[in-house]
This record gives structure tokens, sequence and C-alpha cells, in this order.
């Protein structure tokens, strides 16, 4: 009622009007307790503008936000936030908003991988947003989202999206059954559904590690790198010991879980730095698993190696273990993590690390569940994250789009190959493989050198038909359609996916585009389409490619470099990620069976033309 009076107060004030002595008396006296003077009539207009007013949606009751300034204390030698002030923050946040929806107290169990974005400096707003997607039955999934806000310009940046989980505790450390919690908005629906699949994914992550390295060569194959000399893993190990004192305890004794995060990422950024002999930026943090608390007394061991070092990024490994002031005690496992590490140039850029040599035993093992965590890293990133799965990627062939359809299929390509975050990710003999790693997509690249001309090689390469002479994955390509000269339709069958009972086929249209200028290259470009005349049939699985393709480039008259461009989708990704991690070679394999064939046919191509 006071909020009410003031306003017409003010409302007369600005209208010119002259607020009387009673007026002000009446709020004074009256105003905080109820007026009990007659009802005033509205102002024109007033009843409209209450009318049309809509009351602000509901805030989620877990939610909760943090703002931190970056101070010269949070920060590492570049003066960048350091992560494992960020990681402490996060689980604050993370623990207030769980701790608002049990009404106990709560304590971290996990934290799932985290994708670092940018960097934070000094001077810049740490803004951080926890609230609960989804409540089980004593634990919780705290969803997080971290960003960056620069005060002078205004400028707001993503940094990463985690997601936590924790466990209410009641009386002695027993759990407390939760009440659900019921979404509201579209987003919280959203989010409170695939929670369930993430929590699924948690459970299953073992055995899917476990299941990938048995269907995996027992002996990961290395990399070839020129003048890398192998850096023995052993000199990369770091242990270090903490005293926890009351400072670094949550408000239940135990040990604050951000706290022990941090110190994990301290030990793992020495690691790192052992074997690359700079500072390194961490990228990525594998799933935390917290498997007992500690408290204060406790001391507190971490020790770090490195596992495995692939082309730009490194993967190592970090426990720790409590025990109190008796040395006899054995130590109690706290947790372990994964975390991975890149090496930046002056431009930002992920420089070449040297190769790691595993030790005998223990480090064989964790240099293979290495390659394997990599692989499931990128599948996890990807596979969740994407949507294509939401909506057909082929889209209907027909005579009246085939203009536009050919126009988007190689600009595509050619937007693919204008990337300019290509990473090199593998490098066997004379195949080099190349990663692109965006929001919802993961693109990768094979190129290889041939000594053949470039327009030879557009020849034999755009031709599917032939493609089962060294693609082994092809088993047939049938010409459907001839469109024009340069764009043709094909039924591709294939060879049966792992686990599946059907081989695939697709229906696939491929363009082909001729130089334009001095420096293009030659493009034949693939998508899917879907045709009245060839749809999909039992005795086959419809597969699906949303982009991809070659572009030869002439490096001399009778040298020619070739890349295969793919933008991976759902169905193809197991089969990707499997060589990007190193635990395949049959991409390598592959297109240096494409070579022979190559070489094998220019020379008939040659007397064929000459015949001609």
């Amino acid at each position: 009622r006071a909020t009410l009076l003031l306003s017409r107060c003010l409302l007369k004030m600005v209208k010119g009007s002259i607020i009387g002595p009673e007026e002000i008396l009446n709020f004074c006296c009256n105003g905080l307790q109820g007026s009990t003077s007659p009802p005033r009539a509205r102002e024109p207009g007033e009843e409209a503008q209450g009318a049309m007013a809509s009351p602000p949606p509901a805030r989620n009751p877990t939610e909760v936000q943090m703002s931190q300034l970056v101070l010269p204390c949070h920060t590492n030698h570049r003066g960048e936030l350091s992560t494992g002030q960020l990681l402490k923050w996060i689980d604050t946040a993370a623990c207030l908003s769980a701790e608002r929806h049990a009404g106990c107290p709560c304590v971290t169990a996990s934290m799932d991988d985290i994708y670092f974005e940018h960097t934070i400096s000094v001077g810049q707003v740490v803004n951080i947003k926890a609230k609960v997607n989804r409540a089980f039955n004593s634990s919780m999934e705290v969803g997080i989202q971290v960003s960056y806000e620069d005060l002078c310009s205004g400028k707001h940046c993503s940094i990463c999206k985690a997601y936590a989980t924790f466990v209410a505790q009641g009386p002695l450390g027993s759990k407390v059954r939760l009440e659900p919690l019921i979404p509201q908005t579209e987003e919280e629906k959203i989010e409170h559904s695939i929670a369930a699949e993430r929590r699924r994914m948690r459970l299953v992550h073992k055995d899917t590690l476990k299941d990938l390295l048995t269907r995996s060569p027992q002996q990961t194959e290395l990399e070839t790198r020129d003048g890398s000399g192998a850096v023995p893993a052993a000199k990369t190990r770091v242990e270090s010991v903490e005293l926890v004192l009351p400072p670094h305890a949550n408000h239940q004794g135990n040990t604050f879980g951000g706290q022990i995060m941090a110190w994990m990422e301290n030990v793992a950024t020495i690691a790192a730095s052992r074997l690359c002999h700079a500072h390194p930026t961490l990228r990525a943090i594998e799933m935390f698993h917290f498997r007992g608390p500690s408290q204060v007394g406790d001391r507190l061991v971490l020790k770090a190696i490195v596992n495995n070092a692939f082309k730009n990024s490194m993967e190592v490994g970090v426990s720790a273990e409590a025990y109190g002031q008796e040395m006899s005690v054995s130590r109690r496992h706290i947790n372990s993590a994964f975390m991975t590490f890149v090496v930046l140039d002056q431009d930002g850029h992920p420089r070449t690390l040297p190769m790691l040599a595993p030790e005998p035993g223990d480090g064989e093992r964790r240099y293979r569940e290495a390659s394997a965590r990599k692989k499931i890293r990128l599948d996890r990133k990807y596979v969740v994250s994407c949507k294509q799965t939401e909506v057909p990627l082929s889209v209907p062939w027909d005579q009246s789009n085939k203009v536009y359809l050919s126009y988007n299929n190689v600009s595509a390509l050619k937007m693919l190959v204008a990337k300019a975050n290509w990473a090199l990710a593998r490098e066997k003999e004379k195949v080099r493989m190349y990663t692109l790693e965006e929001d919802k997509f993961l693109s990768f690249r094979i190129e290889i050198s041939v000594g053949i001309a470039a327009g030879r090689a557009f020849s034999l390469l755009s031709n599917l038909e032939r493609r089962h002479e060294w693609d082994s994955h092809y088993v047939s390509a049938e010409l459907v359609q001839k469109v024009d000269d340069d764009d043709m339709i094909y039924h591709v069958v294939s060879q049966k996916l792992r686990h599946e009972n059907k081989p695939q086929d697709f229906v696939i249209l491929a363009s082909r585009r001729k130089p334009c200028s001095t420096g293009d290259p030659y493009v034949v470009a693939f998508r899917s389409v879907t045709l009245p005349t060839h749809p999909a049939r039992a005795e086959f699985t419809r597969g699906e490619t949303l982009c991809s393709g070659f572009c030869i480039w002439p490096e001399s008259e009778e040298m020619s470099k070739v890349a295969y461009y793919n933008q991976a989708t759902p169905g193809y990704l197991n089969y990707v990620t499997t060589n990007v991690a190193g635990l395949s070679s049959d991409i390598c394999s592959t297109f240096e069976a494409c070579e022979k064939f190559l070489l094998k046919n220019k020379e008939d191509l040659i007397s064929r033309m000459q015949d001609f």
C-alpha cells in the first residue's frame, strides 16, 4: 500500500499536479498500515496499463547466481584466472543450488566433463548460474553455466557448461530421500528429460571404457612425428602433499570439494609442463568422481603423470589420497580425474607436442586407456549435444530444385574447407588426419600427396561406381540418375556396421566442379537426398551423409594433394573417433589404398584419353 500511495504522488508530480498536505499526511500515517480513505478514482489510462502488465516468469527456486571479480590473487603467471580457482567457485555455486532444493547439507559426488572455451583475465567478472535440473532418489544433477563479463566493453562470453551430481546427507552422513523437481519452462523440461540420459552415461562409463578396450587392438599404434624424441613418462610424474586446514573445509567440516579439485589441477599442470617444458593451458577435464570424504587434519597426497601425448594435446591422470597422522593407516582414495592440456603459440594455436614413452606395465595400460578415453570424450561431446537426429539429414530431390541442391552441396563443402581451426590429429606415413571441433559437429579431413595430375585424380575419384576398387566399405554404387554433366545421383551399398545385421545403403548426390581460376581445387561434393524411386528397404539400414567430398589441388604437373572431408553424422561418428584416438587405422589404410588406385589407373586413363 505504501508503494501504491508513493507511486500516485509521483504520478501527480510528473503531470504537474499539486499534492495536498492531507495526501502527504495520509501517506506518512497510514501508508505502511493501509489507508482507510475512500479509493481514489483512476487516472485516465491507468486501468489499461495495469491490465496490459504481465507478471514476470517464476524463477527456478533452486537457481543460484554468483559474480566474482577476478583479482591478481586469483590468476596464474599469464594474468589469467586459474582454473583451480574457477573450479572452487563452480563447486560452491552448485552446492548452494543443491542445498536449496534438498534443504539439508549436500556433498559433491561427481563433476562431468568440462570444456573450457576461453580464458578470463584480471579485472573481468565471472558470472556463474547454477540450478538443479533433476532430483533422483538421494542425488540430483545441477547444471552450471559460466560466462565472463568485461566491465569496460560490456562484452559477455561463454566460458563453459558443466553438470555436477550432489548427494543430500542427513544426520551422521545418512542419505536423504529428495522431493522430485517439477520443471516449469521449456528449457527446464528439456534439461530434466536429458538429465536421465546423462545419468545413464555416468553409470555405464566404466563399462563403455572396458568394452572399447576389449574390442580395440592390444597394441595402440604410435604416431610418426619428425624430429620429436620420446619423453619418458616417469619424468612427468608429480607427487605433492597438502595438510587440510579449517579454511579448506566446507560448512559441514569436510574438505571442500572445490579445494580438492584445485589442488588436483595444480599438480596436473606441473606434470604437463614437465613434458612440454612450457606453460600448458587446461582445455578439458574428464569426470571428477569423489569416492569418499576427508576432514580437517587429513593429509592429502596428490599424484599426477602424463598418460598419453597426442599430436597437439596430452592427457594427465591425477589422483588424491588421504591419511591421518598415523602413517601406518592405509591411504583412502578420495578422487581421480583426467585432464587434457594444450600448449598455445603466440597466435593462440596448439603446438605440436613431443611423443611420450609410457612406462612398462601400468604405464602401457594407461597409455591405451588414454586413447580410449579420447574417443569416448569425442563421442560424449558430439553425440549427446548433436541435434541432427531430430530432423532427417536427407533432402527431397526434385528437378525443380536441382540447381539449388547442387549449389548447396558444393558450397557446404567449400565452407567446410575454408574453416580456419583444423588441427592435425594423426600422421601415419604420408597420410595426415585433421579434425575440426565445433559446437555440434566433429569434422575430419584426410590428406595425401599423390604422383598424379589433379585433373586425372578428379576424373577417377568423382566416379562412385569405381570407389569399391579402393574403399573396402563400399560394396557397390549404381548410377540412378545423370542430372547433367556435373551432377549425378547414386544408390550406394556399404558393408555392415559393427553390431548391425544389415548392410547400409545411401542415396547420394555427387556434384563435380572444375577450378574456376588458378589456385582453386577440383571439387567433388556428396550429400544425401531422397528419391521416390529408391525408398528405404527392409534389407538395408538407410544411412545419411550431411556434407562430405574431395578437394584436389595441383602441386605440380604430375603431383596432386588429395583431401577428403566429412562432417560426421551420428551413425558415422563412432568410426571416426576410433581412428582419431589411434585405436584404429582403417581411415589411413583406406587412403593408402586410394593412392595405389590412383597410381595404378593413371596410365590407363592416359591411354584412353589418347585413344579418344
